[in-house]
């Protein structure tokens, strides 16, 4: 018998359509599919909210969980990682809330710096993004959840506006007043 290799294609927005949609309706396999496609995408964004390994670690458990019960509330209206940021981004608050504090960012936590879609960085631009992203975590909540959606998940203004439930120029002017204080916080 004569083994192939198979080329599997990246996958799409329709693929992750298909796998909510047989998760929702109880499909265990597709479920694990989208957690195990997603999940460095929801550690990613995690860290950035919580600026600590550990709690970051937490959190994407905890939204994993909120999931599999989630699921069932995604009618394809809009792309999945569209409809799962919120899910993420309440359940990292969640947590910061929990810790009782923000903290900075851990020596430890350079090392295992990975941005939302699982890549690592080189060792400076880790140094370079922590500052950023800890310097993005002492904003205001809607310049910060701006600056996550825009910056963070390259969303376009239309779909962070939608995400915050304001308009693309509330984004925009939140933002340009983000620019504004982390030039501020990253001068001093």
């Amino acid at each position: 018998m004569e083994l192939r290799q198979v080329r599997l294609k990246p996958a799409t927005p329709e693929d992750d359509a298909a796998l909510a949609a047989r998760a929702s309706r109880g499909d265990r396999l597709a479920f694990g599919l989208l957690v195990e496609r997603h999940y460095p995408r929801i550690l990613g964004r995690a860290w950035r909210v919580t600026g600590r390994r550990d709690l970051a670690e937490d959190v994407a458990q905890d939204v994993c969980v909120k999931l599999a019960t989630a699921i069932r509330t995604y009618r394809g209206d809009a792309r999945f990682t569209t409809w799962l940021y919120p899910i993420i981004h309440t359940t990292a608050i969640d947590g910061v809330r929990k810790a009782g504090r923000e903290t900075p960012t851990e020596p430890d936590d350079l090392a295992v710096l990975i941005d939302g879609h699982g890549q690592q960085h080189p060792a400076d631009e880790r140094l370079a993004g922590a500052e950023l992203w800890a310097a993005v975590r002492r904003l205001s909540p809607k310049q910060r959840d701006a600056v996550l959606y825009v910056y963070g998940e390259e969303m376009s203004h239309a779909e962070a506006a939608r995400l915050l439930g304001c308009s693309e120029a509330t984004v925009s002017w939140h933002l340009h007043e983000a620019r504004k204080r982390l030039k501020t916080l990253l001068e001093s």
